[in-house]
């Protein structure tokens, strides 16, 4: 089998990587950052005698998105991980309009873009596994972090209509939707953020993530108390949540 993942030079990406390479899957990474794909690849040559194939790709563009689905289709990708993202933190009066562009280009029209061509490939074929990067944010309004948490929103909404839709033409294609809390991870340096609450173990989550999703789950959760705060959230009206979350965001403010 061969897999590609998305932003796989740090964080939970790398960390998915490891994971496949540990289970003996074959594999593509793609990022923007070379050297770190390249020392990715040489560690999981070493340890797993894997094949490794890197592409360095800048997501937010949408020439080099379709470029790299071009790049390899032709290996018949069996596993898909749609990781790659971005966060743009802070009151958006105040936020740089160019920074949030560049992050929702790559949080949902590359995600959008991928996903859909690779679910064409798998549905033709009736096979093949295909791993959403969402979170928790995309279950709740997010003051101070508003058009991550939209983006995350987007991600979460197409993954559910699209599996049902699988679901309906009984589909063997498997698709799964990862949904962590906050993460230890560069992603918080990279937002300008600071996590004021228990951050998970990125390994532990992306082997848990890549066990859930050969074993057909769709919502993965690595946290019990994450995974039941999502469905608690469904009974708490929005203007109530967002007033939780602002208080909660505008604290994690660097």
């Amino acid at each position: 089998m061969i897999a590609l993942v998305t932003g796989a030079s740090s964080g939970i990406g790398r960390d998915i990587a490891r994971s496949l390479a540990r289970h003996g899957i074959n594999l593509i990474i793609t990022a923007r950052r070379e050297k770190r794909l390249l020392e990715l690849k040489r560690e999981l040559v070493r340890k797993y005698g894997v094949k490794v194939k890197i592409i360095t790709a800048d997501l937010s563009d949408e020439k080099q998105v379709l470029e790299l689905y071009e790049k390899v289709k032709k290996y018949s990708i069996d596993i898909f991980v749609n990781n790659a993202g971005l966060g743009v933190f802070g009151e958006f009066t105040q936020t740089d309009l160019w920074s949030e562009l560049n992050m929702l280009n790559v949080n949902i029209r590359a995600f959008h873009i991928l996903f859909k061509l690779f679910v064409r490939d798998f549905t033709e074929r009736d096979f093949g596994y295909i791993l959403n990067t969402a979170s928790v944010a995309g279950f709740l309004p997010g003051p101070y972090f508003s058009s991550y948490y939209a983006s995350k929103a987007y991600i979460v909404r197409m993954t559910q209509a699209v599996e049902q839709e699988l679901i309906m033409k009984n589909s063997s294609v498997n698709l799964s939707l990862l949904c962590p809390g906050p993460v230890a991870t560069e992603f918080g340096e990279t937002a300008n953020v600071k996590f004021i609450t228990p951050q998970a173990n990125s390994a532990r989550l992306a082997e848990h993530a890549v066990r859930e999703m050969f074993g057909g789950t769709f919502l993965i959760c690595e946290n019990p108390l994450v995974k039941a705060g999502i469905y608690a959230s469904k009974l708490v009206p929005d203007p109530i949540l967002a007033v939780g979350a602002g208080f909660f965001q505008k604290r994690r403010k660097k």
